[in-house]
């Protein structure tokens, strides 16, 4: 080979060289935020934590390698989840997961251009996040909570279950529970007089709310309690668990690990499969669907769940026809 064409060659390797390189380099990572309403040593928050990563890990990505998540846990106290939506929103992030209304909303006010996926929020129309379930505008979507009539359905349960009944408190924190635990209530106030049932509705904001709460309901006979699905008394619920067997109120909640933990009685949308549905909602928007595409969506199935350890502890008889309706009875 002659010298010239010798460098020729050299060179036109040379050249091709960097855009060798830039063809294997790895697709940059992308960085999604998750902040969740529970504790981080909230053994129901490790499983939602667990449930996305799952999600994700089923459509390909690899954490660490190819998708980064950085989890923020707001442990039931609306400031500190405005404090870590802040700290999210400083990393500019690709996607946010907000799980609740508490942490939504500290979402939403600290950004309107980062795409936001909600996990379990109540009525999201009607508190504003968004004007269209089918076709969502601005920077949110997501998977929403409960139907208000169901908080008739609450009451028709504990009533069921215990039929003395007279008075309930409902319990609910209105900076992480509004404006849907207001239409709860009404929803319960309106099946109330057929049942004979006077509901006391009892905000509380903190721990000792919740014990004159229900100390309220609990020093007079045949009481009842009914639990809001909301950021605070999920963080909360050991307590609403120890007070109500201390002043052996039948209570019932929205959700199954109450009852894990102790409680009564549990009627409400099994949530963990909603968190590994966002993670297939955050893939669609990393790979650059429009969040108009992705219709805000609604549960369909809902479970009743039941604790005859609890119940023989508050001296009652499940009846049958209550048994027969159960999906699963702790026992």
């Amino acid at each position: 080979m002659r010298r010239r064409e010798f460098v020729a060659l050299v060179g036109s390797a040379v050249a091709a060289w960097p855009l060798a390189a830039r063809a294997q380099q790895p697709a940059p990572m992308r960085r999604v935020g998750v902040l969740l309403s529970t504790r981080e040593d909230d053994p129901d928050g490790q499983v939602r934590a667990g449930m996305i990563r799952k999600g994700l890990e089923e459509l390909g990505w690899t954490e660490g390698r190819t998708i980064e998540l950085d989890f923020r846990w707001a442990g039931g106290d609306p400031v500190r989840a405005s404090s870590y939506a802040a700290e999210l929103v400083r990393l500019k992030l690709d996607v946010i997961i907000a799980n609740s209304t508490m942490c939504l909303k500290a979402v939403r006010d600290q950004t309107r251009t980062i795409p936001i996926v909600f996990v379990v929020v109540g009525d999201p129309v009607g508190q504003g996040f968004v004007s269209n379930l089918a076709h969502p505008d601005g920077n949110i979507t997501g998977f929403t909570g409960f139907e208000f009539g169901i908080g008739g359905k609450w009451l028709e349960m504990i009533k069921a279950i215990a039929p003395n009944v007279r008075r309930v408190a409902f319990i609910f924190n209105p900076e992480a529970g509004l404006p849907y635990a207001e239409k709860f209530a009404q929803s319960m106030k309106e099946t109330a007089p057929a049942l004979g049932v006077e509901v006391l509705v009892s905000p509380v904001r903190n721990a000792a709310d919740v014990d004159r709460a229900i100390a309220e309901v609990g020093n007079e006979p045949n009481g009842g309690l009914i639990v809001n699905p909301d950021a605070f008394t999920g963080s909360s619920r050991g307590l609403l668990i120890s007070l109500a067997a201390r002043y052996r109120l039948p209570a019932i909640y929205a959700y199954r690990y109450y009852v894990l933990d102790g409680g009564l009685m549990s009627y409400g949308h099994e949530t963990n499969d909603w968190f590994r549905q966002s993670a297939a909602y955050v893939d669609k928007i990393l790979k650059g669907v429009k969040l108009a595409d992705l219709p805000i969506q609604n549960p369909t199935q809902f479970e009743l769940i039941i604790n005859r350890k609890t119940a023989s502890a508050l001296g009652l008889t499940i009846p049958d026809k209550v048994l027969a309706l159960a999906d699963e009875v702790i026992e």
